[in-house]
């Protein structure tokens, strides 16, 4: 008899635990729903298309408040990323749904030796609205080129990381003051 009550106890308590699961992942879900999607297109990034994959999982296991997307054909492109010859560069966000921005994956910083994941990485951060800090070190992604070619880190430090959570916090869409501003990582 104590036996057949102790297990339905536990299966009491089974059922009721369900329910408060359940309720506890709803938030995380909801949490999700309201990042920031923000697009994506590189289909014009040649050979980088790898690294920029690459640095857009960094930023998007880094943040929550934004995501970065690759568009649908015929979808509004927000971030468009190209390769070309010259050094890295992207132009100054943080870019909104409604805006656009665009990432060169320059060749030149490769072929000096800078790793192209830090590269990709970093040039997003400034579609996200980070500003250069040089000099600076490896720790901060934002520091680029200054950090020297041995730097392979591609992941944005706390202090960056909290930045682009500030700047895609729910209703923060006023546009920054030196948003549209190119920024080119020549050392």
């Amino acid at each position: 008899m104590l036996r057949r009550s102790m297990i339905g106890v536990l299966a009491g308590a089974a059922v009721l635990t369900l329910p408060l699961t359940a309720g506890v992942a709803a938030p995380a879900a909801a949490a999700t729903a309201l990042a920031t999607t923000i697009t994506f297109d590189d289909s014009q990034a040649a050979e980088f298309k790898s690294a920029v994959a690459q640095g857009v999982e960094v930023w998007n296991t880094s943040v929550k408040n934004v995501q970065l997307v690759r568009a649908t054909p015929g979808a509004r492109v927000n971030i468009r990323i190209l390769a070309d010859n010259g050094w890295p560069r992207a132009t100054l966000g943080p870019v909104r749904p409604s805006g656009s921005v665009t990432v060169w994956m320059g060749r030149q910083a490769v072929q000096q030796g800078h790793n192209v994941i830090r590269i990709a990485a970093h040039e997003l951060g400034h579609s996200l609205g980070l500003p250069d800090v040089k000099p600076g070190p490896c720790s901060s992604l934002m520091s680029g080129s200054s950090a020297g070619t041995s730097c392979t880190n591609p992941k944005p430090n706390a202090q960056e990381a909290a930045r682009v959570e500030q700047n895609y916090r729910t209703g923060a869409n006023e546009q920054h003051p030196d948003s549209g501003v190119l920024i080119s990582d020549a050392a």
